[in-house]
């Protein structure tokens, strides 16, 4: 076996003018900067490797002159496919000024993509992109006008549409590692993702191009733990060794013990977030963590919820995960993106694409850039400013439950919290809420068909996604209605019940939030009077949303009722609560199981109107169900009428 160690400007000149070249990297995770300085100098000292076509999944770069930038020069790049461009403005500024091709792709299709290549498919055909810009009916993915071939198609199967998005074959693929033998085996032990390598240099192999990988460190050939070793030899033609410089572990840290998951971090590691519009946001969000469940969090504005659960001591009951692979733990934020501590798991991204497309997302936070009275979201394209869809349209398109979180207006907003009430001393200047988006990366409409559970969080308000288009369902102590909302949309929501957002959001102690959502305080919630007879249920703003919450209510009023030798009259609040759609049947059998076995009658009651309706629907098999507006008015109720006689009907 060759030796097959060599220089950077060796590996440059094994690209040929007019290749397909893939890249590695998430952010400044896993990004060969030595290799890319390489072909930059190359070019910039001989106009050779020209005529490149650029393809990668995730964003590689720190916004300036790193990573992708490097390629960012007329006429070494003509084509430009790739999922996140938020991170390349000089790659960005190419395609928006039209002297590229561009087409931007949802980053976990890309993902797919390259196994496909491998395989030898024509393509990957997949539900995602359906009814965004990626959907050939509306711009196909292209970014300029000069971007003319179609490279996605609608394919209907079985009676559905879907998306086919063309394979290409790939010349060159340009990735990163730690440790390589001179065999050409790699192992990624210091990385903190492993992210798409060996798919890319499988697609490379098969499509008869060139695989070359930067790496550290060199050991001797069969030195290295086959267990752990990621790019076998058969798949490697050239190693490179990296000045350190070009080969940080991510682009804020040049390495951490923890997030190579040497080491694991005291949970109470981190620093309180301070108060202000970002983490009254996050508090707000994190009101929707599923208990037990799977949770994607966006860069940016939805790393908070992290953070806030930290505080909360909610990790340990929820996974996190991040897009490139990332499973469990705490994901970090910044140029760290990407990257974690304490996890579970690293797995390869296209794996973790596969997973989210499937359904497998409890929730996803994303970040809202605009959005429209459809219920639209837009992160992707603000005129001549190219971000991206990255896994945008994956995540917000699976995920069972999603959460765009965003201040209700951006530039120079400025606020205050006094004594639990926002007040808004300086509105931004940018309006986030509009008639209409000026791109399509989620569709309102889509997600409103298929009754998919959508909110859209600012500091000041909540809306909620309805078929009708967006829904104001809550408003932040302080803010007044047409002064604060209103005037500053470009259309008006539908407004009817509204809500006070919970008044521990705008507090700087800890929510015990732990307690709501864990459930912790059932024995509280259900207890018995015993002189009375009655059993009070007090569900206000309780959140039902699994069959873990069922079990619990039940197990509470059984524990309560079984010893009892005569059924009891029960008054239930429901002020406030939710019982998410999903359950909603599920919920009904329980309750018609506990009345059937326990109770003698039942009155239900609750301030809103909406919820009297929702109560009404779910209960609908119970012969006259009472539901009352008040307390009071339940009670008096059951003061005014006599004991049903034996079969009579309970109300």
């Amino acid at each position: 076996m060759r030796n097959k160690i060599i220089s950077a400007a060796d590996a440059a000149a094994l690209i040929a003018p007019g290749d397909t070249v893939t890249t590695s990297g998430f952010v400044g995770i896993g990004v060969p900067d030595e290799l890319l300085a390489a072909v930059e100098a190359r070019f910039l000292a001989t106009g050779a490797p020209s005529d490149l076509t650029l393809f990668f999944a995730a964003g590689q770069g720190d916004g300036k002159d790193r990573g992708l930038n490097r390629l960012g020069h007329d006429g070494l790049l003509t084509r430009v496919i790739g999922g996140h461009w938020g991170l390349i403005p000089k790659v960005g500024a190419l395609a928006t000024a039209g002297k590229i091709l561009g087409y931007n792709l949802p980053q976990g299709v890309i993902s797919q993509l390259y196994r496909d290549i491998a395989a030898g498919k024509p393509g990957t055909l997949t539900h995602v992109g359906l009814g965004t810009f990626v959907d050939p009916r509306l711009q196909g993915g292209k970014i300029n006008a000069e971007t003319t071939e179609d490279i996605v198609e609608v394919m209907p199967v079985g009676g559905r549409d879907y998306l086919f998005y063309k394979a290409r074959p790939i010349d060159v693929a340009l990735l990163r590692g730690t440790t390589a033998d001179s065999a050409g085996n790699v192992t990624m032990e210091r990385e903190a993702l492993v992210i798409d390598n060996l798919a890319q240099a499988m697609a490379v192999r098969n499509s008869g191009g060139v695989v070359i990988v930067q790496v550290e460190r060199i050991a001797a050939r069969g030195a290295l733990n086959p267990r752990q070793v990621v790019l076998p030899s058969a798949l490697v033609d050239a190693v490179v060794v990296a000045k350190p410089e070009n080969h940080m572990q991510t682009y804020a840290t040049a390495y951490s013990h923890l997030f190579a998951g040497q080491f694991r971090a005291p949970e109470d590691a981190n620093a309180t977030m301070a108060m202000s519009p970002r983490k009254i946001i996050a508090r707000r969000a994190a009101f929707e963590l599923p208990i037990n469940g799977v949770v994607n969090l966006g860069i940016g504005m939805p790393e908070g919820v992290a953070a806030v659960a930290g505080e909360e001591g909610l990790l340990e009951h929820v996974t996190l995960t991040a897009e490139p692979g990332v499973i469990g733990g705490q994901p970090a934020s910044g140029l760290d993106f990407g990257a974690a501590v304490n996890t579970d798991a690293i797995i390869p991204q296209n794996n973790q694409f596969d997973f989210y497309d499937g359904g497998g997302l409890d929730l996803a936070v994303l970040g809202m850039a605009e959005a429209d009275k459809t219920g639209n979201v837009n992160v992707s394209r603000f005129g001549p400013r190219l971000a991206g869809a990255g896994g945008f349209i994956n995540i917000s398109q699976n995920a069972r439950r999603v959460v765009f979180a965003g201040t209700f207006s951006a530039g120079g907003l400025e606020v205050a919290i006094e004594h639990g009430r926002l007040a808004i001393l300086k509105e931004g200047k940018a309006k986030k809420f509009h008639d209409h988006v000026e791109q399509i990366t989620f569709s309102g409409a889509n997600a409103a068909a298929a009754r998919k559970n959508v909110l859209y969080v600012t500091e000041r308000c909540v809306f909620e996604l309805t078929l009708e288009g967006l829904q104001l369902i809550e408003i932040a102590p302080g803010i007044d209605l047409e002064r604060d909302i209103l005037a500053h949309m470009g259309f008006r929501p539908i407004v009817n019940t509204v809500a006070e957002m919970d008044a521990r959001i705008f507090s700087p102690e800890p929510m015990d939030l732990r307690t709501d959502l864990l459930h912790l305080d059932l024995e509280s919630r259900i207890a018995l009077d015993r002189e009375t007879g009655r059993l009070f249920i007090n569900f206000e703003k309780l959140r039902i949303r699994s069959e873990d919450d069922l079990a619990r209510i039940k197990h509470r009023v059984e524990e309560l009722c079984s010893p009892l030798a005569e059924p009891v009259d029960a008054i239930a609040n429901y002020d406030g609560a939710q019982i998410d759609e999903d359950i909603q049947a599920r919920y009904a059998e329980t309750i018609e199981d506990l009345v059937a076995r326990f109770y003698r009658r039942v009155t239900r009651y609750s301030n809103s109107a909406f919820m009297r309706m929702k109560l009404g629907e779910t209960f609908q098999r119970e012969s006259s169900p009472h539901i009352f507006e008040t307390a009071a008015e339940a009670r008096a109720f059951l003061d005014r009428n006599p004991e049903p006689k034996s079969g009579e009907p309970k109300s």
